[in-house]
């Protein structure tokens, strides 16, 4: 069912496009955009370019068609298991898998292998993510834990709100350090000029990293981040922000770059407890092998 807005500019001033987001708070500027170019949106009856300027008196009617519900199916897709047992799974995603299904996603996606692997996942409340209780980025690689169960899910879902599970990641970034280690707490929020980027703004949330470096090179060097929070993006922005963005990232990273499939990093260290047991679980793997295969090309040249 097709949702309709009527919305009359009294005193606001500014872009069509940022007055209807600050109107309806469910759609996004990206969609805005989309409504416009489909011309349901309109302003005195007429299609107005983004930009437009509203004007006081101006009657903009917005027309929101209701989405196909994304319909998610079992796939026989290989997975690296790293354990399993009635509660959890712990998966090393390979680089270039989507976690979840969403629009740009529809299939090939972690949630599809997981769904053919077993029946028995926690359902999610928007039903296309079953089991998923955090995510990596699609071109990060490594661990990611899943629940099987609502008991698994909640408790899962707890440690991560209460920052007592571990997750460590590698990553290999452009620049050297003068220093050893640091902590990065700077807010992040959705980047006011592109929107499919996060960014370090004033009033996102709260966002804490920490950061070791282990190895310099030439131009380039390999740290361990620590996550306290788990923002959207959260170290590709943070280093970023510090003049050290993660090599090969396509958003956040220069263009000369190293060569590779995204960016270069991956979420080596998961530890959590046990859902039912209490028991403390850790797990550690490798990176993918083009990560090691430019780490030794970087030890080369030094």
């Amino acid at each position: 069912m097709e949702k309709n807005y009527e919305l009359k500019v009294n005193t606001e001033q500014g872009r069509l496009d940022k007055f209807i987001a600050s109107k309806i708070s469910s759609l996004s500027r990206t969609r805005i955009k989309e409504l416009i170019q489909d011309e349901r949106i309109m302003v005195n009856h007429k299609k107005e370019k983004v930009s437009y300027k509203i004007q006081t008196g101006d009657q903009i009617s917005v027309t929101v068609p209701q989405l196909a519900p994304l319909v998610v199916t079992a796939e026989n897709i290989a997975l690296d298991i790293i354990y399993e047992d009635e509660d959890v799974i712990v998966v090393n995603k390979p680089q270039g898998m989507v976690v979840h299904p969403a629009a740009g996603h529809p299939n090939h996606t972690l949630v599809n292998a997981l769904l053919y692997h077993t029946k028995d996942l926690a359902s999610s409340p928007e039903g296309f993510r079953p089991g998923i209780v955090h995510r990596i980025d699609k071109d990060t690689s490594g661990l990611l834990m899943v629940a099987k169960n609502q008991k698994a899910r909640i408790s899962l879902e707890k440690q991560l709100a209460s920052k007592s599970n571990k997750r460590l990641y590698l990553a290999i970034v452009h620049g050297n350090f003068n220093e050893q280690s640091g902590l990065i707490d700077a807010p992040i929020g959705r980047d006011r000029l592109n929107r499919k980027k996060m960014a370090v703004v004033d009033n996102g949330k709260p966002a804490i990293t920490h950061f070791a470096v282990l190895e310099q090179f030439k131009g380039y060097s390999l740290v361990s981040c620590q996550l306290e929070t788990g923002r959207t993006h959260q170290i590709r922005v943070h280093l970023a922000y510090i003049g050290h963005p993660v090599a090969g990232d396509p958003l956040y990273g220069p263009k000369n770059t190293l060569q590779g499939n995204g960016q270069f990093l991956h979420a080596q260290v998961l530890g959590f407890m046990q859902p039912s047991t209490d028991k403390w679980l850790e797990f550690k793997v490798a990176p993918p092998t083009i990560f090691t295969e430019r780490l030794a090309e970087l030890k080369e040249k030094m």
